[in-house]
This record gives C-alpha cells, sequence and structure tokens, in this order.
C-alpha cells in the first residue's frame, strides 16, 4: 500500500512538473501578446509632412554595361574611373537606361568597381531645362546582409537550439519595440525619456522571460532591471544638468531638429539614447548575477545573507569590471574616427573634453557603467530575496513558475 501511494505521489509530481514546464513558457507568450497589443493601442501617426526621410530621393538600378574605364588625377590622388550603363528598377524612371560615372568627379574612398549585374543606389535629379541625370549614390547590400543574418540565425540555433530560436524572437521584438514603438513616440512629441525607460522596461521583461522561462530566477531579473533603469535614468539627468550638457553634440540631433515639424526634447533624447545604449550589457550583467545567487544557494543552502550576499558580490566584482570595460570599448569604437581626427590636430584632450562632442561621449560612458556598477549589489540582494524563499513560495507556484532552469522547489 505504501508503494502505491509512493508510486502515486511521484506520478503526481511528474505531471506537476509537465504543468509547469508548458506554464512557464505560457506566460511569457501572454507578455508579450500583451505587450504587441499596448504597442498598437498606443501606435501614433509619424508626422512625414515636409519631411524628407534618408534615401527618399534614390532608387535601386542594375549595371548593363561599361562603356568607359580609365585613370584620373583628382588633386594628389590618381584613381581608377568608369563610366557604365545602368537600368532604372523602380520609381518613375523604371525601366529607362542611363548613364552614369563612378569616380571621375570625386575622390573615391574604395577599391571597388563596378561590373556588369551589379545592382547600385543612384539618384535622379532634373534641370530646368528638363535634362534628366543619374549619379551614383552606393552599392546595394540587401543580399549580402540577408545571408549574414541567416547565417547568424543558423549559428544561433545549432548551438543553444530552442532557447536560440527563443533569443531570435526576442532580439526581434526588441528591434519592434525600438522601431516600432520608442520612435514613433519620441517624433510623435511625447518625452523621450519617459518613452526610453517604458519602451526598455517592456522590452527587456518580454525578451527575459522569452529567453528564460517565467521563473523566480527570471522575475529576479526583471525587477532588478527596472531598478537600475530607473536609477540609470535619474544618474543621468543629474549629470547632465550638472554639466550642462544639451544633447546637441552630434550633428545629426541638428539635422532633426531643422527637418522635424515636431518640437522634440533634446535633451530627453540623449539621455533616452544613454538608457537604450546600456541595455544590452546590462541585459547580461543582471541575468548573469541572478543566476549566480541562485546556483551559490544551492550549492550552500547553509548560506545566510551575508554569506550568499559576498560570495556572489565577489563573483560579480570580476563580470562588472570586463562589461564596464566591454561598454568603454564599444563606445570608444563608435568615437574612433573623431578621436583620430583631434589627434592628428594634437588636441589637448583636457581642453577639448569640454566640448559637447566630446563630453556628451564621456557622460554616456559614465553614467552607463555607474549603471552597471549599481546593478550588481540591486540584483544581488533581489536574488537573494527570492532564493532564500523558494521553499515558502512553493505554494505559489503555479503563477510564480518554478525556481529557474534546472531547479524545482521540489525536494
Amino acid at each position: 500500500m505504501d508503494g502505491e501511494n509512493s508510486l502515486r505521489s511521484i506520478v503526481h509530481r511528474q505531471l506537476i512538473m509537465r504543468a509547469m514546464k508548458k506554464q512557464s513558457w505560457l506566460f511569457p507568450f501572454l507578455l508579450l501578446i500583451g505587450a504587441l497589443i499596448y504597442t498598437l493601442l498606443t501606435r501614433t501617426q509619424l508626422p512625414t509632412d515636409g519631411f524628407s526621410t534618408y534615401g527618399a530621393d534614390t532608387v535601386r538600378a542594375e549595371v548593363t554595361q561599361i562603356i568607359e574605364e580609365g585613370e584620373i588625377q583628382l588633386g594628389e590622388n590618381l584613381q581608377t574611373y568608369q563610366v557604365v550603363r545602368v537600368n532604372i528598377l523602380e520609381g518613375e524612371y523604371a525601366g529607362i537606361p542611363m548613364e552614369i560615372d563612378y569616380g571621375r568627379r570625386q575622390i573615391r574612398s574604395d577599391d571597388y568597381l563596378l561590373n556588369v549585374g551589379d545592382m547600385i543606389i543612384v539618384s535622379i535629379s532634373k534641370t530646368p531645362d528638363n535634362v534628366v541625370n543619374a549619379y551614383f549614390v552606393d552599392f546595394t547590400r540587401t543580399t549580402p546582409i540577408l545571408w549574414l543574418a541567416i547565417l547568424f540565425a543558423l549559428a544561433i540555433v545549432l548551438i543553444s537550439q530552442w532557447k536560440g530560436i527563443r533569443s531570435l524572437l526576442s532580439m526581434a521584438f526588441s528591434l519592434y519595440i525600438i522601431i516600432g514603438y520608442i520612435i514613433p513616440q519620441i517624433l510623435s512629441g511625447r518625452d523621450p525619456l519617459q518613452v526610453s525607460i517604458i519602451g526598455s522596461i517592456i522590452l527587456l521583461a518580454v525578451t527575459l522571460y522569452l529567453t528564460y522561462g517565467w521563473n523566480l530566477k527570471t522575475h529576479s531579473s526583471v525587477l532588478s532591471m527596472v531598478f537600475v533603469l530607473l536609477l540609470t535614468g535619474t544618474l543621468a539627468g543629474i549629470a547632465i544638468t550638472f554639466t550642462k550638457l544639451s544633447g546637441i553634440g552630434d550633428e545629426n540631433v541638428l539635422f532633426l531638429m531643422q527637418n522635424s515639424q515636431t518640437q522634440i526634447n533634446i535633451r530627453g533624447l540623449f539621455l533616452g539614447g544613454l538608457i537604450i545604449g546600456a541595455l544590452g550589457v546590462l541585459d547580461d550583467l543582471v541575468t548573469t548575477q541572478a543566476s549566480a545567487v541562485f546556483e551559490l544557494r544551492h550549492a550552500n543552502p547553509n548560506f545566510d545573507f551575508r554569506g550568499l550576499f559576498n560570495s556572489a558580490m565577489r563573483i560579480g566584482q570580476d563580470h562588472v569590471a570586463a562589461t564596464v570595460n566591454t561598454l568603454v570599448l564599444a563606445y570608444a569604437g563608435a568615437s574612433l574616427p573623431m578621436l583620430l581626427l583631434f589627434s592628428l590636430g594634437q588636441g589637448d584632450y583636457g581642453y577639448l573634453i569640454n566640448f559637447s562632442l566630446i563630453a556628451e561621449e564621456v557622460v554616456r560612458t559614465l553614467v552607463g557603467s555607474l549603471g552597471l556598477i549599481a546593478a550588481v549589489p540591486v540584483t544581488t540582494v533581489i536574488a537573494i530575496f527570492f532564493a532564500q524563499r523558494a521553499e515558502s513560495l512553493e505554494k505559489w507556484e503555479h503563477v510564480l513558475g518554478p525556481e529557474g532552469s534546472g531547479h524545482s522547489h521540489h525536494h
């Protein structure tokens, strides 16, 4: 009789585990649907009147013939030039052959030559006496980028399998939130900082649950992320006020101000960009720290709060040092041409740091790094709260989910 009851108990526990495994992925997908509905309901119409988007006056064309090829001296630069015939593929002049020159009037920065069959982008203009001219703008790169994206997707699915598929879904959702929610809301005149924080919380919550499932470990990561985002936003606001930055150090911002009919809060735009820029490394840091806490708790269940906190912080210290370095190198890499320009001019960096063009990048790096540093103790405390109460929260497992991947409350 006891053996029969024991068998029933085991079967019952296995059924619960299977149900919880299904449920741990049901909640994230319901959250995803809810987020999509919210972004669709709050969707705004972009103010496109009087604003010419980048590339709006260009069309695709195919090179059909190389008419002339030779060398030309432009200043001190000797380069190869070409005159080619192209077939316009779209727009008002679709199907009409035109001639363009490549490298005959301006210095080229590359060694690529045009070949028959190449797909390129051209700009077409009409003179006052109705003469139509076409000019080379760039190569079309859709096909090679698509193949590179397919290779990336195959690699991540091959290595991470089902979790890789979920991470691809998360990445697609992240792009959707940025392009479909954050950008339209900012262009419609809403406060960029508020929109960026709301969008970031939606983005991270959905992507974390999709990737890691509905469990206590992910709950601790999401809560930590919300606190750190709010803290980073506050720090960024204080830093910008303290350094008297306006957010117009980027020439793209000036172009946006000149061409947009909507009044955009440029300082808020800079703050929002700072927060979104730190999301990637913040995601990695928070989830890793939360996992470390839960694993340490399982390795030594007798750990009290202080012991668990100190052990987890030792892991977090190493991780945050590498992550901050990653963030600094990412910003330095993006600003490398500007740094080269100042180095060639033998500029005094102590003086040049006062200009908004440089100061914005410095503040962006320092505030982002402060947010990452704060994420370690914040995540550690929140993860310890959940890890030490995992067994007592067992009765809420049908709502909160299991403890985490590979673990359950049942012992």
